[in-house]
């Protein structure tokens, strides 16, 4: 079959890959579409993923071809979305309920073989299946979806908060769509590329700009979100939390990135930062959410490309050009 390989460091290619085989609790999924994610970009860069090569591609939806011995929960024909999360279930933190902290942590299209491909095999209780309305292409949103889902379970965030978005990508708008349904008094979004801007203000913003000074809010926000996994985002994001605000650390940095946090203001003015890793028992609602209509596909999706132009829908999503890209086989 065909699938994208991340062969080293800052390589991608597309090339011919055995067909995968489920084992007895496994389906096989035929890939109807893919997405790029940031994630990608940190594996091509040599960071994430333990070894390369890798097929890549953690955001996926299709219809299954083929069950394993043991599968009895889908058939051949259901139309699935899959989380790629894959946990030990015996280190301390799945025991503890925080599986996307297990110590040996893994992920479809990051340690195995992903949905950057003609086929990709998925464990069957990672397989929830789809809605009759809801077309399979665009349930690759499902995932990223999950985790911005993740984000607002760590946030807890209450009834009238003023939210500011630092990015207006994929998960900046997800952040964004999320924030309106969860009682917000305001939710602002900055980000210095101007057409990514106009996405959010289609979606409805409260305010936009390429800084905050651009905005009326001397006070500080109740609720700051990065999602850029940009150093300078980040830094200028700390000093606009208010007083018993939070920071949310939403976006994935390089390894090697750092910023200065005040400890006396943190003591001083009751402010949270917290983090949010990935997927925790928020797939299946994140595919209830999109169901429901939460996300319009048409406007988050900006470019369904072959498969065949993998390296060049990297490369693309890497400029910083559209919004999510997925690959179709």
């Amino acid at each position: 079959m065909k699938a994208a390989v991340i062969e080293s460091v800052g390589k991608a290619v597309v090339a011919e890959v055995p067909d995968p085989t489920p084992g007895p609790r496994e389906v096989v999924v035929e890939v109807a579409a893919c997405g790029l994610c940031g994630t990608d970009l940190h594996i091509l860069q040599g960071e994430f993923a333990p070894k390369l090569p890798i097929v890549p591609g953690h955001e996926f939806a299709g219809e299954v071809v083929g069950v394993g011995t043991q599968v009895t929960e889908v058939s051949v024909g259901d139309r699935v979305a899959v989380d790629p999360s894959l946990y030990c279930y015996e280190c301390r933190y799945c025991r503890t309920g925080h599986n996307n902290l297990c110590e040996r942590w893994a992920a479809i299209g990051v340690t195995t073989a992903g949905g950057a491909a003609q086929y990709a095999v998925a464990p069957v209780a990672n397989c929830v299946r789809l809605p009759e309305h809801i077309r399979t292409q665009d349930a690759a949103l499902v995932e990223p979806l999950s985790c911005a889902v993740r984000g607002y379970d760590v946030l807890q965030s209450r009834l009238g908060a003023h939210v500011l978005i630092y990015g207006s990508g994929t998960m900046g708008l997800m952040m964004l769509e999320l924030a309106k349904r969860t009682g917000a008094a305001s939710v602002d979004v900055v980000d210095v590329n101007p057409t990514r801007l106009e996405t959010a203000r289609r979606l409805g913003v409260s305010a936009s700009a390429a800084s905050p000074d651009e905005l009326d809010r001397p006070q500080g926000w109740d609720l700051v979100v990065d999602a850029t996994g940009n150093a300078a985002a980040i830094q200028d994001g700390l000093d606009r939390v208010a007083k018993a605000g939070t920071f949310l650390q939403f976006g994935v940095a390089d390894y090697s990135t750092r910023v200065t946090i005040d400890p006396y203001r943190i003591y001083n003015q009751e402010i949270t930062i917290t983090g949010s890793m990935a997927v925790l028992h928020s797939f299946e609602r994140a595919a209830e959410l999109f169901a429901s209509g939460v996300l319009d596909p048409e406007i988050f999706i900006s470019d369904r490309l072959p498969l065949s132009e993998y390296p060049q829908a990297l490369e693309q999503f890497a400029s910083g050009v559209g919004r999510k890209i997925v690959v179709v086989p």
